[in-house]
């Protein structure tokens, strides 16, 4: 048991590098290119406010990421996905809160840089995870949770927190 609670550890550490780094980091940086010194530049208060979005995306990641581990004993890869349904911690107010946490990390992204071609990658971003969301993933959770993920879709919205779901 410790040795899989270790290999779940690592793995999440590799998919949060992989995954949510290439996509909040990696990309960005490569859109961004000389934009990315503002950085280093005296910061106004836009760029202050910026740490809002960036802070409370980054926290609502890392504990849906937690949740994961801890709850479904997977991560979110089809190589290791979760062995039980999650609907605890955000899980129970929205379906997909760890692509709402990326998703408010990439506004404030677009906010500190002020960049255009950022906000546009963002929208891109999410109308290709919006996508990816209703024609694959809806469906494989159908196929390997059957009647409970059927009634936790049916209690719970895809993007926007609501009431809480009760099991």
């Amino acid at each position: 048991m410790k040795l899989r609670s270790f290999g779940l550890f690592l793995e999440t550490i590799a998919f949060t590098i992989v995954v949510p780094g290439t996509v909040t980091v990696l990309i960005p940086s490569w859109i961004l290119g000389h934009e990315a010194r503002i950085l280093f530049q005296p910061w106004t208060a836009t760029s202050f406010m910026a740490l809002l979005p960036l802070s409370l995306g980054a926290a609502i990641y890392f504990r849906c990421l937690w949740e994961f581990a801890a709850r479904g004993r997977g991560i979110p890869l089809p190589i290791d996905h979760p062995r039980q349904l999650v609907v605890t911690g955000l899980y129970r107010y929205v379906r997909n809160p760890m692509y709402v946490g990326v998703l408010i990390l990439l506004v404030g992204e677009v906010i500190l840089f002020r960049s255009i071609n950022l906000l546009i990658y963002t929208v891109c971003w999410f109308a290709f995870v919006h996508l990816n969301v209703i024609l694959w993933e809806e469906r494989l959770l159908r196929h390997k949770f059957g009647d409970s993920y059927t009634r936790y879709r049916a209690a719970v919205r895809r993007w926007i927190p609501g009431k809480k779901y009760v099991a």
